[in-house]
């Protein structure tokens, strides 16, 4: 599921994408979930919820009521055993943890996740279309400094909070 973040001035939700560009809605079959950790990724399964991970990075696959599984957290880079959505402010690009916190994506980091990203790709038979072989694809790209227009304070357009350290 899809929340709209981004809204233009007349009101109406984006039409840009806010989730980056994975066949979410392909669905695997048992055979291939289990696969994967003789592949060399570390693979979890509690209750039809199967956590995949590998280069500090992660994704998640769900049971559908049909027995297949489908993916539910898109690949990306862990923080503190925390799936994060990658964010490209202009000039930076960041890391957004589920509590809103923003941290700086480090270049290692975003290495290792295109790695797990294209090996995930080729364990479970999805395509890699023009734009993602290219580089990182980000979950939001918001950085319109435009004064009174959306986006004009990106960290508020993403819901991001400054880390705080004491």
């Amino acid at each position: 599921m899809v929340t709209a973040i981004f809204v233009f001035t007349g009101g109406a939700a984006s039409p840009y994408a806010v989730m980056a560009m994975w066949y979410v809605n392909k669905l695997f079959d048992q055979p291939t979930v289990e696969s994967l950790s003789a592949k060399g990724f570390l693979v979890r399964n509690s209750g039809g919820v199967v956590r995949i991970e590998k280069y500090n990075c992660g994704a998640e696959l769900r049971k559908t009521p049909e027995s297949r599984f489908q993916m539910t957290e898109i690949p990306c880079i862990m923080m503190q055993g925390q799936f994060t959505s990658l964010w490209d402010a202009g000039y930076q690009k960041f890391l957004i943890g589920h509590e809103g916190k923003k941290f700086p994506v480090q270049v290692h980091q975003l290495g290792d996740l295109r790695r797990f990203n294209e090996e995930l790709r080729t364990a479970l038979g999805v395509p890699t279309y023009y734009n993602e072989a290219l580089g990182s694809t980000c979950a939001f790209s918001v950085y319109d400094r435009v004064k009174g227009r959306p986006g004009d304070v990106p960290d508020e357009s993403v819901g991001a909070q400054e880390e705080v350290r004491h």
